[in-house]
């Protein structure tokens, strides 16, 4: 199983899930470029597919799961249109049909957006937490920093990749190439997701011709709720295997 993670999130972001599902497959996370542990220059959605697919390569891995959370899930969409006998199924978590609908212009969404860019770092960070929680679990020390654990981050100090990184995904349109594609697909949405709407997630599953899945919570329900979210990627891959 290969784990693509989203804007300006390295790939221990996907903790919960490899603790939650390693006894039943083996999984991998990629650090896109300028991220966590990959150095180099942020390029096009197509150039992160590809280094996907070259660590398959050097992993000796002919086929995968490909599992992706916002940015990761356009990449996904990107390997399966063009390389489907590479992917053995489709996670499509919290992610985009249209890669410019993560440009929200929505004025509550342009004054959280810019409440993580103002002010001091306590204040920066309280936002960015806003910006992805669950609306239903308030701002706290404790949950903050549970989140910060799974970013491997302060949330307030995103990288310096994540700007042309968000560039490279409003870039991004996979639909056309999706209509063909005929594998195995999870498209799950949260309720409350500022980033990536359900509206996103039903469109995919309509291009896709799979069962639309919503969940509660907001963009980093996969580490708030990850019960959840392990179930029912566990039931997907079971199905797809």
């Amino acid at each position: 199983m290969l784990l693509l993670q989203g804007v300006g999130v390295a790939g221990c972001g996907w903790r919960p899930q490899i603790d939650g599902l390693k006894d039943a497959f083996e999984t991998v996370w990629v650090d896109n470029r300028g991220v966590g542990g990959s150095p180099g220059p942020v390029g096009s959605v197509a150039s992160m597919a590809d280094d996907a697919l070259g660590v398959m390569d050097a992993l000796g891995w002919p086929v995968a799961h490909v599992v992706g959370h916002s940015l990761g899930g356009v990449i996904a969409q990107d390997m399966a249109v063009r390389a489907p006998e590479r992917v053995a199924s489709l996670a499509l978590l919290c992610t985009f049909a249209r890669g410019r609908s993560a440009l929200s212009f929505r004025p509550a969404d342009l004054w959280l957006n810019l409440r993580t860019t103002v002010g001091t770092a306590e204040m920066r960070r309280r936002a960015f937490y806003e910006l992805v929680a669950d609306p239903a679990l308030p701002a706290d020390e404790g949950r903050i920093a549970a989140l910060e654990e799974a970013f491997g981050r302060p949330l307030h100090a995103l990288p310096p990749a994540a700007t042309a990184q968000l560039m490279a995904l409003a870039r991004a349109d996979l639909r056309e190439g999706l209509a063909g594609v005929r594998v195995p697909a999870l498209v799950m949405s949260a309720t409350h997701d500022r980033l990536a709407p359900p509206a996103q997630g039903r469109e995919l599953a309509g291009i896709l011709g799979v069962p639309f899945v919503e969940v509660p919570g907001g963009h980093a329900v996969p580490v708030q709720d990850a019960s959840r979210v392990n179930g029912l990627l566990r039931e997907h891959l079971e199905r797809a295997s």
